[in-house]
């Protein structure tokens, strides 16, 4: 016979393992319902219904889409988010990360379209990254700065906390989350980054720089599965090893390259090169070759979307203030 104890002990380790178990299937149900959902998919920074879209280079359609000029939330204040120009999916891809030219960037939920977070940076922001504790860093080429923000889901965007940092032509941001750094790439050199938020204040300090061949840095993305970062320049497209601290150019008939990423083999690095000004209607490789083509619309950049772990950890979620 089992005694009663003995049967205590066998529930407990019963109601144990199964914790375990509900546990794994829900961080696998994240996974899924996340950047699995999104298999063969791309983001684009899509000017000409100044929105957010996400479609299957497969089946050729968009899937999804966020226009702030419907948004209740932004509608107030839909010129900040004029020219779409950058759009990375973060927090285990359930949200989109976002800005435009127009000065705006924000913080969007996918499942139900609710902005969590939005701030007006400095003029014509390029770029905009996640920092390791949840707040947001926007690049901005004409204004010339790095702008960091404090994700106050409930205050904004009346009460912001935000710190501008002066840096030459930024036009693009990535978070290293090996080294805690911030990268950009600017007029003619990579440069790194220390950041901190200490009382309520936001700082960056730099810690070194690369001067590299050529002028304009314009995009920053991190390789999958490597210890090095996409760069786009005005005439040329490279693979900065962080380690080496070497620049290698790549082989490309290409110039004025607005975006690049690759999927998550690191392989079919997909770019966007303007056929019109600086926008596009369809996202190619490298050789040229068509990965998605959607006439009428105005591509500033595309994106795979993978999941990104040069820059955030794998169970990634998003700070909700209270």
């Amino acid at each position: 016979m089992i005694s009663l104890s003995g049967k205590r002990k066998t529930m407990r380790l019963n109601f144990f393992l199964i914790f375990i178990l509900l546990q794994r299937i829900s961080v696998f149900a994240v996974y899924a319902d996340g950047y699995e959902k999104f298999r063969n998919c791309v983001i684009l920074a899509e000017q000409s219904e100044n929105r957010i879209a996400i479609a299957n280079v497969t089946t050729g359609k968009i899937i999804w889409e966020w226009k702030p000029a419907e948004c209740p939330a932004t509608r107030e204040h839909r010129d900040w988010f004029i020219n779409p120009s950058d759009a990375k999916v973060v927090y285990n891809g359930k949200y989109v990360l976002m800005c435009a030219s127009g000065g705006g960037c924000a913080l969007i939920r996918i499942g139900d379209h609710k902005v969590m977070f939005y701030a007006q940076a400095r003029e014509n922001p390029h770029s905009v990254e996640l920092l390791p504790d949840g707040n947001i860093v926007c690049a901005a080429s004409t204004g010339n700065s790095l702008t960091v923000f404090k994700t106050d889901t409930v205050n904004f965007p009346d009460r912001v906390v935000q710190r501008s940092f002066n840096c030459d032509l930024a036009h693009n941001v990535v978070w290293d989350q090996k080294r805690a750094l911030l990268w950009t790439a600017d007029h003619n050199h990579i440069r790194s980054y220390i950041y901190r938020f200490e009382n309520e204040v936001p700082e960056l300090q730099q810690v070194d720089s690369l001067k590299f061949d050529d002028e304009y840095g314009h995009d920053l993305f991190p390789v999958p599965g490597e210890d090095a970062l996409f760069v786009t320049t005005q005439e040329k497209a490279w693979i900065f090893n962080i380690g080496e601290k070497e620049l290698r150019e790549m082989k490309s008939g290409y110039h004025a390259i607005k975006s690049i990423s690759a999927d998550s083999k690191g392989k079919t690095p997909i770019v966007i090169v303007p056929k019109e000004q600086w926008w596009t209607d369809e996202v190619i490789d490298l050789s040229g070759k068509s990965i998605l083509r959607i006439p009428g619309l105005k591509i500033y950049k595309a994106r795979w979307i993978i999941q990104n772990s040069f820059s955030y950890p794998d169970n990634h979620s998003i700070r909700i203030s209270r």
